[in-house]
């Protein structure tokens, strides 16, 4: 941290919820549509119109807090947010207020070693979660000089968490945001479409030397990548302390980041809460959950990501980031399970989700639900390469692509083109016993003590085979082999 000081960081995050109507009325809850066209009168606020709770929407704010071991609030009340945007039709939002539906909880990270001593995860707090509306969209960039409104997303059900301030890096705001987004989507809450709005977040932070009082905050606002809030905070972080160091004041504002820049932009004067001059709702009752309504939601609640990665960790043998990769999506998820399963392998397994199958679904832009080989397919190959009858090269390069290809499955591949490899251990000495007698040189420095020219020599014998030999069996029969005086 720049000259002592200590970056103190909250992130509100906003999801979008994945229910198939908005949060007080029966309109169309879907991205993509044509503008203004999915509006009735009550997410407009006209006169007369009055809002109905979305219970669908309750019940996925209770599986998040269930989720994180938050406290379930028996009653929670809806308030009016007066402040004036050209895409907030009503001129106010409806937002729960001082009392939310979800209190409390926490999100285990890894913590930033750069800032915390140490590497080793570290468990951020939740203030709350609650529920309300989001805005409709401006758009300044379709016509020069001219702004459009679009009030599709307008009422659209959010939840907002608030985390606690306690993270103190860009990296772990990052982590943390990363750690929600997984929760959400395996949650199946929230699509976690960042490109869409789905999921962003603000983000406020501010600077302290250590021991002293939290400094004055700045909220930069509307983030929507894990790289944005890294970069933008990095960026906040070090505008602050240029000022501090100078003897200025931060000023409590809000601030936009600039992403072709590569900078904070200021906004706005910070609002403070009785700006927005808050009062309940007046056509909502008090929202009341009953202790089986929490039970059923956690009946329904899936293996969490985390506990998913800890036990392909412990069964399979897995590093974090490995474990942590392979969850990119519960489709992914579901892909590589059924994988493992069919092949017997899942250290195999996921080596070749986040090789090959990663590879090609970035190539072609594809989602892991339109990868054209099914995972019994892939099974195939894979105990193919294990039970060494197809060196890993050879599956790699011309079956991978052939069962891309469609042109049957493995063991039809391998045999079609003729890449059966041999575990024949009198065909793999007369092999070796060539290569020995065609290199003295290089055997007789691998015997003085230059192990490096063992990779040669079994580079020698695999060409010598014509790449149809085991590299295992060639490697143990070399070593037999030069061991004998």
């Amino acid at each position: 941290m720049n000259s002592g000081f200590e970056a103190i960081i909250g992130l509100e995050v906003h999801v979008q919820l994945r229910t198939r109507s908005k949060m007080f009325c029966a309109c169309r809850n879907s991205y993509g549509a044509a503008p203004n066209s999915q509006t009735c009168p009550v997410c407009l606020g006209l006169p007369g119109a009055l809002p109905a709770l979305n219970g669908e929407a309750v019940r996925m704010a209770l599986a998040l807090g269930l989720s994180v071991g938050a406290r379930i609030r028996p009653d929670s009340s809806f308030y009016r947010k007066q402040y004036f945007y050209p895409d907030l039709p009503k001129g106010y939002q409806i937002t729960q207020g001082p009392v939310a539906l979800v209190e409390g909880g926490e999100l285990e990270i890894p913590g930033d070693p750069a800032v915390r001593g140490g590497a080793g995860p570290v468990r951020i707090r939740l203030e709350r979660a609650h529920l309300e509306e989001d805005a409709g969209k401006s758009s300044h960039d379709q016509r020069p000089g001219v702004s459009l409104v679009d009030l599709n997303r307008a009422g659209v059900p959010l939840l907002e968490v608030v985390g606690a301030p306690d993270l103190r890096s860009p990296q772990e705001a990052s982590e943390f945001m990363k750690a929600l987004h997984r929760r959400v989507v395996f949650l199946g809450i929230c699509d976690g479409s960042l490109e869409e709005g789905s999921f962003r977040c603000d983000a406020n932070v501010s600077l302290r030397r250590a021991g002293e009082a939290f400094g004055t905050r700045v909220e930069v606002k509307n983030l929507n990548s894990f790289r944005f809030v890294k970069q933008a905070l990095a960026f906040e972080i070090g505008r602050q302390a240029g000022l501090l160091e100078r003897g200025l004041p931060v000023r409590q504002e809000t601030r936009g980041w600039d992403a072709q820049a590569g900078e904070t932009r200021a906004q706005r004067t910070k609002e403070a809460a009785m700006d927005y001059r808050y009062f309940p709702e007046p056509d909502l009752p008090v929202l009341g959950i009953r202790p089986e309504e929490v039970e059923a939601v956690r009946a329904t609640l899936p293996e969490l990501p985390e506990a998913k990665a800890g036990r392909w960790q412990a069964a399979f043998g897995l590093g974090l980031d490995e474990a942590h990769a392979l969850l990119q999506s519960p489709a992914f998820t579901a892909y590589f399970e059924a994988l493992t399963a069919a092949c017997g392998s899942g250290k195999a397994a996921a080596n070749w989700m986040l090789g090959e199958v990663s590879r090609t679904l970035n190539e072609r832009h594809l989602d892991i639900e339109a990868f054209p080989v099914p995972p019994e397919g892939l099974a195939g190959l894979i105990r193919l390469v294990e039970s060494h009858q197809i060196g890993h090269g050879a599956a790699r390069d011309q079956v991978f692509p052939a069962l891309l290809a469609g042109e049957g499955p493995a063991e039809a591949i391998v045999a079609a083109k003729g890449l059966t490899q041999t575990t024949d251990r009198a065909a793999i000495e007369a092999l070796v016993a060539g290569v020995l007698a065609a290199h003295p040189g290089p055997v007789a420095q691998l015997r003085g003590g230059k192990e490096g020219l063992r990779g040669f020599l079994v580079g020698q014998v695999l060409k010598a085979g014509g790449g149809k030999v085991d590299p295992k069996r060639v490697n143990e029969i070399l070593a037999e082999a030069l061991a004998k005086a």
